[in-house]
């Protein structure tokens, strides 16, 4: 069989972006660590320009930048994969990067958190959004972990650039003890806790024993993850930001951007899994977690500890290292003209197959860009050809790249049952309201955060398929019960008895 010509790929690539083609575009580079002000420098331009987008690395990094723009008497439309709240004139859109809209010309864009170009899953959105918003003025905010190959992408396509390197506003201080000293001990930890510190944990569990905990122990808590959906987010981030809460126990899901008055960030641990194995956290990481502490304009230094002595160690070290990342080539991912085009080859409906020839078989050499994994997209695709082998390529493709948890059962049932819906061409209506919604019993907390995923899900597909999927108004308001459902659940629920860290103690003691 006939591979593609070397570097066709790329060349359709950027190409296929006709109106940055045709625009004379002009790059600047914001970059420096968290607490930095890139973002901010950035959005000044944005609300002196006659129209702009902003392209966000989360539905609640959106949320906030329209809020912000509307404060400041901006008309900002909200748009991401699950929602679309335009307002009467306005020439403004934030959005999740995802959502770029490459025909719609505006005088500035901006692009958060460019270092997210490594990321295995999501990097290609940010490679699309630098190759191709129509925008004259695009401005890149970010650490400079990945600018070498942003502006070798910039050289190429002939458009210009500036840089700007910004400086953290507040020192970051590394405390010299731990919390617990040479040994972690919940008795040592507890005196050790103050207002405006920032647990970080790295598992949903985590999150919710050391929240319990913590009220137990007195203090008021805010709690974020994952799980959550970003109203739920939002509101807690809100209990913090206003003082309701003393103390935030959360992922690394804050090192991404979330604006908080967190005094000093306080790591529960070193390690985190990945979803293969547990490792160490990376510098990337360290630093965007990290850089947290010591918000601008409430305290004048941000410090950041951890629970064990020798934990310093590696915090130092990660906080004192380069962080220019690996990546040499951007992340390109395939688009439904090729999906076409080699099914023609082929002779097969069968997406699995035609993806797993694309990523195998399908080479090209290019010194700006590669093909970015599609294991995932793969996984997808063998789940859509078993349950609707009959179903149009174009809606396999869509399928395909829904934005679902395969390895979480309740999730992969109702994506199964929403395929069946498109393939079968029936209706779907949302799920019922759950009887237990008004309840004040935290018991049902995992069966909410479940639900609101489904939710997700639903609001994503009815964009898509609005003929079989008719309730989309409809997801707003049960969206809001069980988001309020949550945040009462979050007050009271109890954790789980011990932290990760605690059994891997326990199981040792044992051996």
């Amino acid at each position: 069989m006939k591979h593609f010509q070397k570097n066709s790929a790329p060349t359709t690539y950027t190409d296929s972006f006709t109106l940055a083609r045709n625009l004379k575009r002009h790059h600047h580079f914001y970059l420096g660590p968290t607490n930095s002000g890139k973002t901010y420098q950035a959005l000044l331009s944005l609300e002196k320009a006659k129209s702009g987008v902003y392209l966000a690395p989360l539905r609640l990094l959106a949320m906030e930048i329209r809020d912000r723009l509307v404060a400041a008497g901006v008309p900002c439309n909200l748009i991401t994969g699950e929602e679309r709240t335009l307002m009467e004139g306005a020439q403004h859109t934030a959005s999740t990067i995802e959502m770029m809209n490459p025909g719609q010309p505006v005088e500035v864009a901006i692009i958060d958190e460019i270092q997210m170009l490594q990321d295995p899953d999501r990097g290609v959105a940010w490679t699309a959004a630098l190759v191709g918003v129509p925008a004259l003025q695009v401005f890149i905010c970010g650490s400079n972990a990945v600018t070498a190959p942003c502006i070798a992408a910039i050289e190429a396509l002939n458009e210009t650039f500036e840089i700007t390197q910004l400086a953290r506003k507040t020192p970051l201080v590394l405390e010299h003890e731990s919390l617990c000293g040479k040994h972690y001990s919940r008795q040592k930890l507890k005196p050790k806790l103050q207002q405006g510190d920032a647990v970080i944990a790295f598992s949903r569990k985590d999150v919710l024993t050391f929240s319990a905990r913590l009220r137990q122990w007195g203090f008021t808590v805010a709690s974020i993850y994952g799980a959550l959906s970003p109203e739920v987010r939002r509101t807690e981030s809100e209990r913090f930001n206003t003082g309701q809460a003393d103390i935030l126990v959360a992922t690394d899901a804050i090192g991404m951007g979330l604006n908080l008055p967190i005094r000093r960030v306080i790591f529960s641990n070193i390690h985190k899994f990945d979803g293969v194995a547990s490792r160490l956290l990376n510098m990337t990481e360290v630093r965007q977690i990290a850089g947290r502490a010591g918000r601008y304009g409430i305290y004048d230094t941000g410090y950041v500890s951890v629970l064990e002595n020798d934990e310093l160690i590696h915090i130092e070290h990660m906080l004192a290292t380069d962080d220019t990342a690996d990546l040499t080539k951007l992340p390109i991912s395939i688009n439904y003209m090729q999906i076409g085009d080699i099914a023609a080859r082929l002779h097969t409906r069968k997406i699995a197959e035609i993806l797993s020839y694309h990523q195998e078989r399908v080479k090209f050499h290019h010194d700006l860009f590669e093909q970015s994994s599609l294991n995932t997209q793969i996984t997808q695709a063998e789940l859509v050809d078993e349950h609707a082998p009959n179903m149009s390529l174009k809606d396999k493709f869509i399928f395909v790249y829904a934005p679902i948890s395969l390895n979480v059962a309740v999730e992969k049932d109702y994506y199964l049952l929403c395929l069946q819906s498109v393939a079968q061409s029936t209706i779907r209506y949302l799920p019922t309201a759950p009887v237990w919604l008004d309840s004040h019993s935290p018991k049902h907390l995992e069966q909410a955060e479940l639900l609101s995923r489904n939710l997700s899900l639903y609001a994503w597909l009815s964009f898509k398929f609005p003929q079989c999927f008719v309730d989309g108004d409809s997801v707003k308001l049960l969206r809001q019960q069980l988001s309020r459902y949550i945040e009462r659940a979050l007050l009271t629920q109890a954790g789980y008895g011990d932290t990760s860290r605690e059994v891997d103690y326990l199981m040792n003691k044992r051996r």
